[in-house]
């Protein structure tokens, strides 16, 4: 399927969940915020949110420092 993440497209396997593609890009899930399709994804519904081919999502990960 394609995908349009943070503004790029990429390609990727069918059938992945939010959760399954944080994971295949090494993102920490408590430690990002994701837009799918203009809208906000609670946390708690990663691992339920289905992707598919045309989806667009913008991950923004949080980073502290000092």
């Amino acid at each position: 399927m394609n995908l349009n993440i943070n503004g790029q497209a990429q390609e990727l396997a069918d059938g992945l969940t939010l959760a399954g593609l944080l994971e295949q890009l090494a993102l920490p899930a408590d430690r990002v915020a994701v837009e799918h399709n203009r809208a906000i994804v609670p946390r708690d519904r990663f691992a339920t949110t289905p992707l598919t081919d045309g989806d667009t999502l913008e991950i923004v990960r949080f980073v502290g420092g000092g």
